[in-house]
């Protein structure tokens, strides 16, 4: 599949959304999205894969640190589910384990205030996600272990 990659940092109120550039090399953030009903964010969605030519989505998946799935990332999948039909995108799904923890560290070193940082939060942590995606090579699988299905 060709285009751009789109990260998202699933949450239940807000959505963390980072897109690579047309190379697939580098990851940056894009938007946080404040979710609202289903119509309003399936345009959102939609709007957001033409406007940018997004080829796939990459949906980041919240294991424990034991490589378990819990309710969160049963959450995920059906939010990618989701997206894959009213998008027509592949969803692929990835480890995105401490990215938000590892987001607040980069925002909070950088000397953001609270609001700043809890703005910035959701995107830097899909934009991490989405590089460490990228760094692997976007392999077609979920690789070994706990986030196969």
């Amino acid at each position: 599949m060709t285009g751009r990659l789109l990260g998202i940092d699933f949450g239940t109120r807000r959505i963390g959304l980072a897109i690579c550039d047309p190379d697939r090399k580098i990851a940056s953030p894009l938007a946080t999205f404040e979710r609202r009903e289903s119509a309003t964010d399936a345009d959102y969605f939609r709007t957001i894969v033409e406007t940018e030519s997004i080829g796939e989505i990459i949906v980041g998946l919240p294991v424990h640190t034991d490589g378990r799935e819990g309710i969160k990332a049963a959450e995920a999948r059906e939010f990618g589910s989701w997206l894959q039909k009213i998008t027509n995108r592949p969803v692929r799904f990835w480890d995105e384990r401490f990215t938000t923890v590892q987001a607040e560290s980069a925002l909070w070193e950088a000397g953001l205030t609270h609001k700043r940082r809890k703005d910035r939060r959701d995107r830097v942590a899909a934009q991490m996600m989405l590089q460490s995606y990228l760094e692997a090579g976007c392999p077609e699988d979920e690789g070994t272990g706990p986030l196969n299905r």
